[in-house]
Order: C-alpha cells, then sequence, then structure tokens
C-alpha cells in the first residue's frame, strides 16, 4: 500500500455524477409503466452507458489534474504496443470464458441443451416475428455466432465509456486502500450502479428485484477482479474496454443451445450465473499463475504519482511567484505608481 491517500471529493463526485446521470437517463423506463418494453429502450440503456465518463469529466473539471489521460489509461508510455498483448487475451478470452461457463451449465444439468434441433432458440424466433423462419435454424445459429467478432468490437467503444470511469478513474483512485480492496470495491460500485435497468428484471429477468441487484453485484465483482487485472497488468483501460465488450457480445450464447420449454436461468447459466463465476475465479488463477503473481505493470500507480508530483509543483510554482511578486511591489512600485 503506497502513502497516497484516496481523494475522497473526487471519488464521491464521480460517484454522485455517475450514478445520478444513469437513473437520470433511465428514469424514462421507470416512469412509461413499461419498464424494459418502453419504445427506445435500447437506445437509453447504450446512452447510460457514458455516465461514468461523465463522472470522470466531472472531476477532472473539479481537480483539474495534469496527465490524466495518462493516469486514466487512455493513453500508456509505451502506446498501443504496451497493451496490444492483453488486449488480444481480452479479445479471445471473453468468448471462450462464455463458452466454458454455458459448457459447465449444461454439463451440471442446470439447463437442457439442443445442439441439434437448437429448439429453444426456434421458441425465440418464433415469439418474435411469428411462425415462419426464413432460414434454417442451424443456419441462424450460425450466424449468430458469426456476429461476435463484429458485434464485440461495435460494443468496445460503449464499454470504454464505462470502463474510462471504473478501471480507468476508479481504481487507481482506491489504490491506496491496496489492490485486493480496491479491485472489489470497484466491482461492488459497478455492479449496484447497473439497478435502474436491473430491478426492472434486465440480465436477471426470473430473479427481479435485489436478488438480481445482489446476483449484478456478485458477477461484477469476480468479473471486475478479471478487468481490474487487466487494467494494472496492461497499464490500459483499452483491453478492459474490449473485454467488456466481447463479454456483452457472447452472453447470449446459452439462448442459442438451450432447449426448448424451459427458459434460460441466468442466475445458475452463462457468465452472469453462478457457473460462469466458478469458470472466472478459475481463469483469473490461472492467469496469476502464468503471470507468476505479478499484477502490475506500475503504469497506473506512477501515473497517479506523476500526476500528483505535477501538482504539487504546480502549486509550488504558484506560491513562489506570489512571494516573489509581492517582495517586488514595494521597491518596484514606481512605475505601478506611476500608471496608477
Amino acid at each position: 500500500m503506497s502513502g497516497r491517500r484516496v481523494d475522497r471529493t473526487a471519488v464521491a463526485l464521480f460517484l454522485v455524477v455517475a450514478f445520478g446521470a444513469a437513473w437520470l437517463i433511465d428514469l424514462p423506463l421507470w416512469l412509461s409503466g413499461r419498464g424494459l418494453q418502453t419504445p427506445g429502450a435500447v437506445v437509453l440503456m447504450a446512452v447510460s452507458m457514458a455516465a461514468p465518463t461523465l463522472g470522470v469529466l466531472a472531476v477532472v473539471l473539479l481537480r483539474r489534474p495534469k496527465g490524466v489521460l495518462l493516469a486514466t489509461g487512455l493513453r500508456s508510455t509505451g502506446g498501443f504496443r504496451s497493451w496490444w498483448r492483453w488486449g488480444l487475451l481480452a479479445w479471445l478470452g471473453a468468448p471462450l470464458l462464455s463458452i466454458a461457463a454455458t459448457a459447465l451449465a449444461a454439463a451440471l444439468g442446470l439447463f437442457p441443451v439442443d445442439l441439434a434441433g437448437f429448439s429453444g432458440y426456434q421458441e425465440v424466433l418464433r415469439a418474435a416475428g411469428g411462425d415462419r423462419i426464413p432460414l434454417p435454424v442451424a443456419t441462424l445459429v450460425l450466424l449468430q455466432l458469426g456476429q461476435i467478432p463484429i458485434v464485440g468490437w461495435l460494443n468496445v467503444i460503449p464499454a470504454l465509456a464505462e470502463e474510462w470511469g471504473w478501471r480507468g478513474w476508479l481504481l487507481p483512485a482506491l489504490l491506496p486502500l491496496g489492490r485486493w480492496p480496491a479491485v472489489l470495491a470497484v466491482g461492488v460500485v459497478w455492479g449496484l450502479w447497473h439497478a435502474p435497468l436491473i430491478l426492472l428484471g434486465y440480465d436477471y429477468p426470473l430473479e427481479r428485484g435485489p436478488v438480481g441487484l445482489l446476483l449484478m453485484v456478485g458477477f461484477c465483482m469476480v468479473l471486475g477482479s478479471l478487468l481490474g487485472w487487466l487494467r494494472l497488468r496492461s497499464g490500459s483501460v483499452w483491453p478492459c474496454a474490449i473485454g467488456h465488450g466481447f463479454v456483452n457480445a457472447s452472453a447470449g450464447l446459452p439462448v442459442l443451445v438451450a432447449a426448448a420449454g424451459t427458459p434460460v436461468d441466468t442466475a445458475t447459466t452463462g457468465l452472469l450465473g453462478w457457473t460462469g463465476w466458478l469458470v472466472m475465479v478459475v481463469a483469473l488463477g490461472a492467469v496469476a499463475l502464468i503471470g507468476r503473481g505479478r499484477w502490475s505493470a506500475g503504469e497506473p500507480e506512477q501515473a497517479g504519482r506523476e500526476q500528483q508530483e505535477g501538482e504539487r509543483e504546480q502549486r509550488r510554482d504558484d506560491g513562489v511567484g506570489a512571494r516573489t511578486a509581492g517582495q517586488r511591489r514595494p521597491g518596484g512600485g514606481g512605475a505601478a505608481a506611476g500608471a496608477g
């Protein structure tokens, strides 16, 4: 643990703006009486992902720190070359985690699988557009799977709007608490931040209300540990955004392979469910072992120290300038007095 202290004022401002903006943006879903079925709900959910970025901007306006792009991981001292391997790991790892979580749930008998007729997906298609399905369902499943590499990259930008807040700014801001406390605290905050949607049944439609929110907090703590490791290990927020985007893109995998007649319970199945949490814990242990327990490339902490040192130097310079002006004023007042 370093000698730095948590800037409580900045953290409080960030949280108020990030949470307040999310509730404000999603408020029409509550006022309409239709919840997630409100027209334009998808647009509102996408826009609300920018709320953590608004929190960062509010802190920047308050504190006006130097080196904010480096400190928050949008820029790295080594550029793209310093983090591309971690971005590749996030890109490939997220879909693999989703596949492993779905396979584990199926192996444990938590949901029936139909890999021959994809009957559960046929039910979803019929519910969405009637009995007429234009292509063989197996072809549609393949198309859905083939879209993941495309949709995942499209998801990276809105995911970055979240990650710049959570892992870009908040995680380094809480590092004085210690790595694990900071990583887990960010996970808890991240999960609670989803409350406007989760309480309406988003992500956990079979466990609405507080139970769904608790499940979301658990999921965000586990996934946030992996993303936090990526942030600290790479010194960049971009691998976090890539991982976040591809987790979102591959989250619907269980729906594609489920058998008809039984709704997919996201509390047990897929990355959102406890089987997914187990898979991610194993993955976290694996990367820690491969990385020989190394968590940090040092850059987020170094950037924070550089930022604080720059601010201290600026304050010292301002103080010296003020004292110098005060010392010169009596002796050099002739010209000023004449001008007055």
